[in-house]
């Protein structure tokens, strides 16, 4: 399996040149083999990663932007999620590699799987049927049943007592909990909306920045041939006259 990065090798903008360094400079920390893919000079790459990002990961104009991730032809993400799966040591996972042996990732999945095979519920089971173990002594099968039911009788009604106090006590200490908690986290709540909202600003206004450079980009391409194709054509129109000329001379 290749890992393939569509990178623009001669992009104008410092956020998309600072995102396709970060990739490839974490990659080759990880020792990860992977080939990079210029769209800025070759036109194909450019239309195939365009056609083999899916349609809910593209931006709302439809042209995503470099660098953009893929195992083979499988898609794995753009910068924003491999960012996460980096910050959430899930690299590997997000590009479709098995973990290297003594990774943090392949201990996170050790430990998943020791949870999703069920050893805690093997323990617990296993201390449940302590109980079936331990002996009863004879005189107290054999003994006063009557004695046994009234002693039995009491000892619930004083655990029924006990279980209501202990009840109506949580519920006042829970209700002060709730309320503390309400009071402290509110402003909590507060900051941490304004902070979103910032980033959430900060996030479209770098998106916009990289689709109106890509767009220049393009611009400027398509200026480039315009200008080319001017020139030719005065040319060509330089060498009629010169002919015209030639042959009225004769």
């Amino acid at each position: 399996m290749v890992i393939k990065v569509f990178l623009a090798s001669s992009s104008g903008s410092t956020a998309i040149k600072k995102k396709q360094q970060d990739v490839v400079g974490f990659l080759e920390a990880l020792k990860v083999d992977y080939t990079q893919l210029d769209i800025a000079c070759n036109e194909d790459n450019r239309m195939w990663m365009r056609q083999n990002v899916p349609e809910d990961r593209k931006p709302t104009n439809g042209i995503p932007l470099p660098p953009q991730i893929f195992n083979e032809e499988s898609y794995c993400g753009d910068y924003d999620t491999f960012f996460d799966a980096k910050e959430d040591n899930s690299v590997y996972s997000f590009l479709g590699l098995p973990p290297p042996p003594g990774s943090k990732e392949a201990e996170k999945a050790d430990k998943a799987d020791i949870v999703e095979n069920g050893t805690h519920a093997e323990e617990t089971n296993t201390v449940g049927n302590l109980d079936d173990l331990i002996e009863v002594p004879v005189e107290e099968r054999n003994g006063n049943t009557h004695r046994e039911e009234e002693k039995l009788q009491q000892v619930a009604d004083e655990e029924e007592e006990a279980q209501d106090g202990e009840e109506e006590e949580i519920t006042e200490e829970e209700t002060a909990d709730k309320e503390e908690t309400a009071e402290d986290e509110t402003p909590m709540e507060e900051e941490e909306a304004v902070e979103e909202a910032d980033e959430q600003a900060h996030a479209e206004e770098e998106e916009g920045q990289e689709e109106e450079d890509l767009q220049s980009e393009e611009e400027e391409e398509l200026r480039q041939l315009e200008e080319e194709e001017e020139a030719e054509v005065q040319e060509d129109e330089e060498e009629d006259l010169e002919e015209t000329q030639e042959e009225e001379a004769e």
